[in-house]
């Protein structure tokens, strides 16, 4: 069998029968196909009688059999049954494949604040008034709550299944699992909420599919809203498992331990696999492992990791003071991002002894960013606000925090937020980042709770589903959210909500705030989904602002997406590779060069990018009648790029930690495995941790001949 399916694809699957016996058989064979989510049978026989064959086979003797499949759409995973009877003798196989769309999911939302004592009415534009003909619903989701920490605790789930092995994302699983843990230790009333979700009457999400892993992550990773609940009592329950303390208690410990596997002998840790360690990562991870010592929950297996990756990070200091000491300016040379995220991240651990060089290079950087902090951006200028207030310059602090409430914009809608705080192609610009640090600064710092609550506002406008566009985002907004006290959580008045006129508990009746928290969230999904409950009314009759959004869901087909326009341009082509006398010879697959089972495909795929970037993900799908030649993860190096080339089931991945503007030619090769007639799916790029900066190139199919 491949390994996976596409919407739309026509496969040929051969098995074949082996008579082991001495004698002739004959008997019948046999193929059932189910939905795996619910077992229900399916018919996707190209004949429809073809799912039983009557065969005779003679003494020790092999025979093909063949059965041709056509793949409909709306099909999340296939169960497949596969039995042969010759009446004393059976034989059989049974198996589980994700099935993919040949379309790509798009998430719209509608952030909804209601401040106490107000009536306010929102309208989905584009959900009430969608004219796409193609355009396939998948879910719309409600959440609400008189707290905004109940957003913090709704977005751990989706650190701890994030799908990509890279050091920054175990961490963000290890970081979501201490916070997860801590949450349900300290508070009995979220302890409580979700003992009463895990005991709830329902049958767990993918029961069928939950038992293999591998197929699981590969469905979590291609079709990310498999895993939205269709009723809110699944979802509760799925999140309820996530913070279970025995459950999480096996979390910690393995990501831990994959997390010390992958940090490096010199201390340092790489973004995805290989030798060479990645600055930014592994200060990202340092100044991780400090938010987590900062509010009391780091465990002591993070003991072994910090002095390496200190020392690591030391030494690239030094590395750098090296480097420059020739410079006349020298003494007031200027700082730069990752001088100040260096010592930003090193301030977490004021307890780490210091020697006499890097106590010699921070009196020198601290003078340097006290009198250059004005030309860093918002982001920065947090980072040496809050170095300087802790290695006692409290007077600079003081000064950024007065500069940056003078630069600060500030709405009923919006609250408190930096117009200038912009996404950008890098770390340092990106903005939900940006918004944590500065609140997490006037918490620590400024102790203004006013100022705080009103940037939580501008934060909570930029949630997205059930994360905040990436994981680092993701992970500083659940710390800025949660670092208050333990009163986090309690919640005070109720709100009234109607959607199209008429109240939630009428088209919900199950669906009630929990006591304790306040906190509701539901979802409708496919057919219950309609474009009226796009038109919503929320009276808040409490003392405190409360907080929502509506997410959208649906399927569209590629070529009707806008992606946002960054100048990087994508083609890629198919070519068969044929052996000459002369050397390989490359045909470029067309409609008259059609590839038979058993070629060798090469596949090239041109970029072209006008803009340096960070972090990058170019990842191609295939066939599904295709095999990749390369199954090891390895680093590569050509045309001056260095990448890590990762093949996955259904697509192979290159991570590439910086791009320079230019052109670039990527290659793979494949082998046809099946013949029938496949979609190719698309290639993307796309920013790991500035999501919307994006390409894909063209869809296509490719028919392939026995």
């Amino acid at each position: 069998m491949p390994r996976f399916l596409r919407e739309g694809d026509t496969v040929a699957v051969s098995a074949r029968l082996a008579n082991l016996t001495d004698k002739t058989l004959k008997g019948t064979i046999k193929m059932q196909l189910f939905n795996a989510l619910n077992m229900q049978p399916v018919n996707l026989f190209a004949n429809k009688a073809d799912g039983e064959q009557a065969f005779e086979v003679a003494a020790n003797i092999n025979k093909a059999v063949t059965f041709n499949l056509v793949i409909p759409a709306g099909l999340d995973a296939l169960t497949y049954r596969l039995t042969a009877d010759a009446g004393q003798f059976s034989d059989g196989e049974e198996n589980t494949l994700p099935v993919l769309p040949n379309r790509a999911l798009v998430t719209e939302s509608m952030p909804m604040m209601v401040r106490a004592g107000q009536t306010r009415g929102f309208t989905f534009d584009k959900l009430v008034n969608q004219s796409s003909k193609t355009l396939q619903n998948k879910t719309l989701t409600l959440e609400y709550t008189q707290n905004p920490a109940w957003y913090a605790v709704q977005a751990l789930p989706y650190m701890m299944e994030f799908p990509y092995e890279c050091a920054e994302q175990t961490f963000s699983r290890y970081y979501a699992n201490s916070l997860a843990t801590n949450l349900v230790n300290k508070m009995p009333a979220i302890k409580q909420v979700f003992d009463q979700w895990k005991a709830s009457n329902s049958s767990a999400l993918l029961s069928n599919l939950e038992k293999n892993q591998e197929l699981k992550a590969t469905l979590i990773e291609e079709t990310p809203w498999l895993q939205d609940a269709v009723s809110e009592t699944e979802q509760k329950k799925r999140i309820a498992l996530l913070f279970d303390l025995n459950k999480m208690s096996d979390e910690l410990r393995m990501n831990l331990d994959k997390l010390q596997k992958k940090q490096l002998p010199d201390g340092g840790f790489p973004w995805f696999g290989g030798d060479r360690a990645d600055r930014f990562i592994t200060q990202h991870i340092l100044q991780g492992i400090g938010e987590l010592r900062h509010l009391n929950i780091a465990g002591d297996g993070l003991d072994a990791v910090v002095p390496n990756a200190l020392n690591y990070m030391e030494r690239q200091l030094i590395n750098d003071d090296k480097q420059v000491k020739k410079d006349k300016d020298y003494a007031t040379r200027s700082v730069n991002d990752m001088e100040i995220q260096a010592w930003f991240a090193r301030s977490y651990f004021l307890n780490s002894p210091m020697d006499a060089a890097i106590q010699k290079l921070l009196t020198n950087y601290l003078e340097r960013a006290a009198s250059q902090w004005t030309t860093q951006n918002v982001y920065e200028q947090g980072m040496i606000a809050l170095t300087m207030q802790r290695y006692k310059k409290p007077a600079i602090t003081q000064q950024i925090e007065k500069s940056l409430l003078e630069t600060a914009q500030q709405s009923d809608e919006m609250g408190m937020y930096w117009a200038k705080n912009q996404r950008g192609y890098f770390w340092y610009e990106a903005p939900v980042e940006t918004q944590s640090l500065l609140i997490e600064l006037f918490t620590e710092a400024g102790n203004n709770t006013k100022v705080v609550d009103e940037m939580k506002i501008w934060l909570l406008r930029n949630k997205q589903t059930n994360n905040w566009k990436t994981t680092p985002a993701t992970a500083a907004a659940c710390y800025a959210l949660l670092l208050k006290g333990d009163d986090i959580l309690a919640t005070t008045g109720t709100s009234t909500i109607k959607l199209n006129g008429k109240l939630l508990e009428e088209l919900k009746p199950d669906v009630k705030a929990d006591a304790g928290t306040g906190y509701l969230k539901t979802s409708w999904a496919d057919e219950q989904l309609k474009p009226a409950l796009g038109k919503i009314e929320i009276q808040n009759g409490g003392t405190n602002t409360t907080w929502g959004a509506m997410h959208w869901q649906y399927l569209e087909n590629l070529d009707k997406i806008t992606s946002a326009l960054t100048n990087i341009q994508l083609v890629r082509k198919y070519y068969i590779q044929k052996q000459t006398d002369a050397g390989p010879v490359l045909v470029a697959v067309d409609a008259t060069h059609q590839p038979k089972t058993g070629d060798l495909l090469k596949v090239v795929i041109n970029l072209e990018a006008d803009r340096d970037f960070e972090y990058v993900q170019l990842k191609d799908l295939r066939p599904a009648g295709t095999e990749p030649v390369d199954a090891l993860s390895t680093y590569k190096y050509q045309d001056g790029l260095y990448y890590y080339q990762v093949t996955k089931d259904v697509a192979t991945n290159f991570f590439i930690s910086y791009l320079n503007k230019g052109n670039y030619v990527f290659e793979y090769q494949l082998r046809v495995a099946q013949p029938g007639n496949f979609s190719t799916g698309i290639t993307s790029i796309q920013s790991m941790y500035a999501p919307e900066f994006n390409a894909h190139s063209e869809g296509g199919r490719m028919g392939i001949k026995p």
